[in-house]
């Protein structure tokens, strides 16, 4: 059942539907296991999950409820998620205004709101996060300093502590993010979302100096907040630790934090500012010339399209995030920025809700006209006439990727492949490095292999980016469903991948690994219309035999692969490189 928060009788002036996350929603029947309702939050990147019984939403499960989950006792993951959530759902009517719902969250303790249509049926999930990224927070966060958000100082637990203990310490004392010290590697952090990942994975009741992030990115307590904000979204991060002049850490913030710093006057500025901003797209609407001479300034970048998609006009910001100029578009529809990573499902619920609500918004991955793919936080609005018939959509984006003149430095601090998702070169030495001293103490075998895909070049040159793409995701689940939940697969970069196999018994067993991962291979992959056939070349290094460093050990197995590259055009070779 979920409990309705009416809203009080005040001027309108931003709807929580144009901020809320509208796409779908993420549900799961009272039954099912703890662990099963963390998988899909992890795997969706989201902080919580509806509990519906009969398409009636009965309760939600959260990253928050996580840490009340026994980590000691790995059986209670599989308990139904309905002995766990929480119950009723708080809803707000999808026309609360920015401002209310703020105000709402504050005073409920809540960080999720069942958002609601006319009809009492549920349209999306409000949070903390969406406030905090709303532009209009952006004059609050200016003024602030970062110390002015940070409550209390950071809870610090050792790295030795078990993870029981360290997440029912969290859940005590109603803490989303713990710093950990990690002895010589130095701090770490966990977070909430860190606790659903390890229940989706039933990670054990291990030491949280194995399971911690690092390294703690930071901020400066003399900093204002809105660049805490954007390293927040730069690095698709919920958690800064903040340190002072003497780079100690001070404390912890994040998107919680910011809200609960706001005050009174700050959500009067808000609901004038969004008032301003109503009245300024409603007299935009008159005519596509107003519009163009107000849009022309934005740093957001505009599109304006006729009723058949096709784009009448951009302001310059597009031009300058998307790399096209006016001429080479306007005329054209938006598919030419397609990066071909979302499905025809996806682009049918975008317009199902504009249709709908006249409005849509969420995340998109586009390609600029380099071919590099960004990813844009999108809003389309269905402009009517007086008569209600659609005569134009605007579409109003930001790039929220790394921005470009940092571009290199956050990729280095980035532990993950922006398009498969499976580890890069950082994360997988920091991987190696702890695989090499367990092997040294457990006195087994650790095996290094170095993969390259033949002809992936001439596919992509061929057939295209976006296959080229695509043929990388499905290599990459391939060789997952090959490995086993301690293994890792890294992509260093283009066609290039590492497997790390750890704690192996026998040589025998490494190759039958790599027999395996060639057989894989050799299945030919659909893609569209095309029937792609690749093949691939391996090499492999053993620990202590060719290597006791990550270098010596990666590099071995990549001398390996160009060996067993030249030994046959066509067919696949595993060799170490002391054979």
């Amino acid at each position: 059942m979920t409990e309705t928060l009416t809203e009080p009788a005040q001027g309108r002036s931003f709807p929580i539907s144009r901020i809320m996350h509208s796409g779908l929603l993420l549900q799961c029947a009272p039954d099912s296991t703890i662990a099963d309702a963390a998988a899909r939050m992890s795997e969706h990147s989201v902080s919580s999950i509806l509990i519906s019984d009969n398409d009636q939403v009965i309760g939600i499960w959260t990253e928050h409820d996580a840490l009340a989950v026994d980590f000691a006792n790995p059986v209670h993951f599989n308990r139904p998620v309905s002995s766990v959530m929480s119950a009723p759902v708080l809803s707000l009517p999808s026309s609360t205004d920015v401002g209310e719902a703020a105000i709402r969250l504050k005073d409920s303790g809540k960080r999720h709101f069942l958002v609601t249509n006319e009809a009492g049926l549920p349209v999306g999930i409000l949070s903390q996060t969406d406030i905090a990224l709303n532009q209009g927070l952006e004059p609050y966060l200016r003024l602030r300093e970062v110390r002015s958000a940070v409550l209390r100082p950071p809870i610090l637990v050792p790295g030795t502590q078990p993870l029981a203990e360290v997440a029912a310490h969290m859940h005590r004392h109603h803490t989303d993010a713990v710093v950990v010290s990690c002895a010589e590697q130095g701090l770490g952090i966990l977070t909430e979302r860190d606790m659903v990942r390890f229940i989706a994975r039933h990670t054990s009741n291990t030491p949280v100096s194995k399971l911690a992030t690092r390294p703690l990115l930071t901020v400066s307590e003399d900093d204002p907040l809105i660049r805490a904000r954007d390293l927040l979204i730069d690095h698709r991060i919920r958690h800064l630790a903040v340190v002072n002049q003497h780079n100690e850490v001070t404390g912890l913030i994040g998107y919680h934090d910011m809200l609960a710093g706001a005050e009174q006057m700050y959500l009067d500025d808000l609901r004038k500012t969004l008032e301003q901003r109503d009245q300024a797209l409603a007299k935009s609407r008159q005519t596509l010339q107003l519009a163009e001479r107000v849009i022309e300034s934005s740093f957001e970048g505009i599109m304006v399209t006729d009723k058949d998609v096709r784009i009448e006009f951009v302001n310059p910001a597009f031009s300058q995030l998307t790399g096209y100029t006016a001429e080479e578009v306007i005329g054209r529809t938006p598919e030419l920025l397609s990066s071909g990573r979302h499905d025809t499902e996806f682009y049918k619920r975008m317009w199902h809700s504009l249709a709908t609500h006249g409005y849509w918004r969420g995340e998109i991955w586009n390609r600029r006209k380099t071919g590099e793919l960004y990813l844009e936080l999108l809003t389309i609005t269905a402009i009517t006439d007086d008569t209600g018939n659609t005569t134009h959509y605007a579409g109003l984006f930001t790039d929220i990727t790394q921005n470009r003149k940092n571009e290199e430095q956050i990729r280095q601090l980035a532990y993950y492949d922006a398009l498969t998702g499976v580890p890069n070169r950082r994360l997988l030495e920091d991987r190696l490095e702890h695989a090499i001293r367990h092997a040294h103490r457990k006195e087994m075998l650790l095996a290094v292999m170095f993969m390259d895909l033949d002809r992936f070049k001439e596919v992509n040159d061929t057939l295209g980016h976006a296959v080229g793409d695509e043929l990388l995701l499905q290599f990459t689940r391939r060789v997952h469903d090959c490995l086993r939940e301690d293994d890792t697969l890294a992509r260093l970069g283009g066609d290039e991948f590492i497997v790390l196999l750890p704690e192996m018994e026998a040589l025998n067993d490494v190759l039958a690994v790599a027999e395996r991962l060639i057989d894989i291979n050799r299945t030919p992959y659909r893609i569209n219309e095309h029937h792609v056939q690749i093949g691939s070349s391996i090499g492999v290094s053993l620990y202590p035999e060719d290597g006791t460093t990550v270098q010596e050990l990666i590099n071995g197995a990549d001398i390996a692969m160009y060996r067993a590259k030249r030994r046959a055009e066509t067919a696949i070779n595993c060799l170490s490189p002391s054979t």
